[in-house]
C-alpha cells in the first residue's frame, strides 16, 4: 500500500494526520513521516499492519498520539511549504516587476462568474428548483474561490499571522 492511504487509516488515532495529508503537493512526504513514526512506536515493519497493531493497544494509541505531536513542526513544515513557495514566488515576480496576469484573469473569471449566478438568479426567480439549486451551487463554487484569493492575499485571521510567522521560522 502507498503511504496516503496507510497514514490516513492512522488518522483515527489521531484526526488531525488529515490535516497534513490533504491539500499538499508534500503530502507524500508527509504520510511516510506518519508511517514511520507509527512504525517505530509499534514496532511493526509490515505498513499494512500499523493499524491494526494501533488498534489492539491502546497504550500504543497513546504513544502514537505523542509521537506525532513530537513530530509536528516537521509535518507543519512539509504542508506549509507548498502555500509559502506560491507567496514566494508573487513576491519575486513583484520585485522583478512583473505582474501575475494568470491569477488576476482567475480572479476576474471568478467575480464575473458570482455576478452572472446572481443576475440568474434574480432574473430567473420563477425557475424550477433544479435550475436554482444548480446556479446557487455553482456561485458557491465561484464565492470559494474569491475567498481563497483573499485568504491568500491579505490573511483571514490572526492564526494567519502565526501561520506565516510558522513558515518564516520553518524556512531558515
Amino acid at each position: 500500500m502507498e503511504p496516503i492511504s496507510i497514514a490516513m487509516g492512522l488518522a483515527q488515532f489521531v484526526p488531525q494526520l488529515v490535516k497534513w495529508l490533504t491539500g499538499s503537493k508534500d503530502a507524500e512526504a508527509g504520510a511516510q513521516k506518519v508511517v514511520d513514526i507509527a512504525a517505530q512506536v509499534t514496532g511493526v515493519v509490515d505498513p499494512a499492519r500499523l493499524q491494526e497493531a494501533l488498534a489492539a493497544d491502546r497504550a500504543l494509541q497513546i504513544q502514537f498520539q505523542q509521537a506525532v505531536m513530537a513530530n509536528s513542526t516537521e509535518l507543519d513544515r512539509l504542508f506549509l511549504a507548498d502555500t509559502q513557495s506560491a507567496r514566494q514566488r508573487d513576491v519575486e515576480l513583484a520585485h522583478a516587476g512583473i505582474r501575475n496576469y494568470r491569477a488576476s484573469m482567475l480572479v476576474a473569471v471568478a467575480v464575473l462568474l458570482v455576478l452572472v449566478c446572481l443576475t440568474i438568479t434574480v432574473w430567473m426567480s420563477d425557475a424550477n428548483d433544479f435550475i436554482k439549486a444548480s446556479v446557487t451551487l455553482v456561485m458557491g463554487r465561484a464565492l470559494g474561490w474569491v475567498d481563497q484569493v483573499f485568504s491568500f492575499e491579505f490573511g483571514t485571521t490572526r492564526a494567519n499571522k502565526t501561520k506565516d510567522d510558522t513558515i518564516r521560522d520553518l524556512a531558515r
